[in-house]
């Protein structure tokens, strides 16, 4: 009867082909098996290429001597390509998952070889591992909808603009410097460009000034560009419509939180994700400690940083604005009491902390209601207003 059931169970096994895609920038290497105890059929084909990846998966069944209706397990890597192929995935009936890189094991050696058909290999055996039932073999993916990863876009991209805008501006006051001159960069620029003198009076060289204003021309573009995406978001915050515009009003009546930190923790987090615990949003963030404890050896490492950087930066930035504008609320008198006789090194890990609990403290007001301890709220009429939007 043992016997039985094991043949049984080795059946039901072999109809399932274990997929996993190692995805590169011009190719994808493919690891097909049936089982752990079965050595991996390799194929390569161009990367994007997904009609060539349903032909060799249907050449892998025929291969396996499989059923063409046999399931279809896979997995890849998060990067690059995004969550597009996991939706094609999905709409082809295949099972995928996307994997987290950073959760996945390696080989501790200072020197291992390291090639996409190793990584593949290493790859299918670990999807073999977890779909019969290994707990903790690495973290899965959870995948937004198109709606909610095109709902990030915006923000996104006005912290890129605003990262190239102060690029900009480095650079004009970098090369000016050379010159030991020193300007104030605004809508007049140009005219403190015509006026500007050296040392010995004389002008800036032409051909200098010639770069300096199309460097100042690029920048005034991307100003121009970051105000209208700064409009564009003001008048999505006064849509009454929209449940996640809700949330950043929400967030938005506690002193020292801005549109730009409530946006981006709403479309990144609070807006889509189904958090279950806040040990599991600290981990989203980033922001858990990691600990080295072996034998006599005992350390902390800081935060782990395997989170979304976007939250983690901002919630660091925030934690110092709180610590400002809410010198009363409970977490601010704790990281006084804790932390404010301490050196500035002590005071950069106590900020972590309090990022730490403000996130965790900012995720129960948006789900219950109940604002931080001791936190001070705008008064009704600083509200950002509700408009309608036409």
């Amino acid at each position: 009867m043992s016997a039985t059931h094991d043949d049984h169970s080795t059946t039901a096994t072999r109809l399932v082909l274990y997929l996993a895609l190692e995805l590169g920038r011009n190719s994808w290497k493919l690891a097909f098996t049936t089982g752990a105890a079965q050595k991996p059929r390799l194929r390569s084909l161009a990367a994007g290429n997904y009609v060539e990846l349903l032909l060799e998966i249907k050449k892998a069944k025929e291969r396996f001597g499989l059923p063409p209706d046999a399931k279809v397990i896979s997995c890849y890597e998060a990067g690059r390509d995004g969550f597009w192929l996991h939706r094609f995935l999905i709409h082809e009936g295949i099972d995928n998952r996307v994997v987290d890189s950073a959760s996945i094991e390696v080989n501790r050696r200072k020197r291992r070889a390291k090639s996409d058909r190793l990584d593949a290999t290493k790859l299918v055996s670990m999807l073999i591992r977890s779909h019969q039932g290994e707990e903790h073999v690495w973290a899965v993916v959870r995948i937004p909808t198109v709606a909610d990863e095109d709902r990030r876009q915006l923000h996104r991209d006005l912290i890129r603009l605003k990262g190239e805008r102060t690029g900009h501006d480095n650079r004009i006051k970098g090369l000016l410097a050379g010159l030991g001159l020193m300007v104030t960069i605004n809508s007049g620029f140009a005219e403190q460009l015509e006026q500007l003198r050296q040392w010995d009076g004389s002008e800036v060289p032409s051909g200098l000034r010639q770069r300096l204003t199309r460097e100042f021309e690029r920048r005034q573009l991307v100003a121009r560009q970051i105000g209208a995406l700064e409009l564009e978001r003001k008048k999505h915050i006064g849509d009454p419509n929209d449940p996640q515009m809700e949330q950043v009003r929400q967030l938005l009546r506690l002193r020292g939180i801005g549109p730009n930190t409530a946006w981006l923790l709403v479309r990144e987090f609070f807006g889509w994700r189904q958090i279950k615990n806040r040990r599991e949003l600290a981990s989203l963030a980033g922001l858990t400690p990691s600990p080295y404890d072996s034998g006599e050896s005992r350390r902390e490492q800081g935060i782990s940083k395997a989170g979304n950087r976007r939250v983690r930066w901002m919630m660091i930035e925030l934690a110092w604005l709180w610590l400002r504008y809410q010198p009363e609320s409970e977490l601010s008198g704790w990281f006084r009491e804790r932390f404010g006789q301490g050196n500035s090194r002590l005071r950069k890990s106590g900020i972590v902390a309090v990022a730490r609990k403000l996130l965790v403290a900012l995720w129960k007001y948006l789900e219950t209601g109940v604002v931080p301890a001791g936190a001070e709220v705008r008064a009704a009429e600083e509200d950002v207003p509700v408009k309608k939007v036409s």
